[in-house]
């Protein structure tokens, strides 16, 4: 997936687009081999206590986003690096293409623009916090 960001460097401002390198996604012949591990049914019998660990999965992610308010639309962190200045503090009013918050890797300082119109609904990183991508930076209401 491309994302573009907007880089400034010694006063220029550039646009980026960049596209995330990661885990492959899923390709419809990945898709097809799936059921093939399928068969194994007669086994389900025994691990009828599997379904009671099941939720507790769940109940996991919902306590991840329990800082983003609902509706609220999340922003994530584009790549690993450090937040070294925060713009904006909750409540604050938005709009899209607003710097809200500096990042910076590999000594490089990416400015982390609000993708939205809103307010500030969260903010879940502070200044100096080492993020990862896809770590929750803030989020819009």
């Amino acid at each position: 997936m491309l994302r573009k960001f907007k880089i400034s460097i010694d006063g220029t401002q550039y646009m980026v687009e960049m596209e995330e390198i990661g885990a492959p996604t899923p390709t419809p012949a990945d898709a097809v081999a799936a059921p093939v591990a399928a068969p194994a049914p007669a086994a389900a019998p025994a691990p009828a206590p599997a379904p009671a660990a099941a939720p507790e999965p769940a109940a996991a992610p919902a306590a991840a986003t329990a800082s983003a308010p609902a509706g609220a639309k999340v922003q994530t962190a584009p790549m690993p690096g450090k937040i070294v200045d925060i713009k904006l503090n909750v409540g604050d009013a938005v709009s899209n293409g607003t710097v809200v918050m500096v990042l910076e890797a590999m000594k490089m300082e990416n400015q982390i623009i609000a993708e939205s119109d809103g307010k500030i609904a969260s903010i879940a990183v502070s200044k100096g916090d080492m993020v990862n991508p896809g770590d929750e930076l803030f989020s819009i209401a």
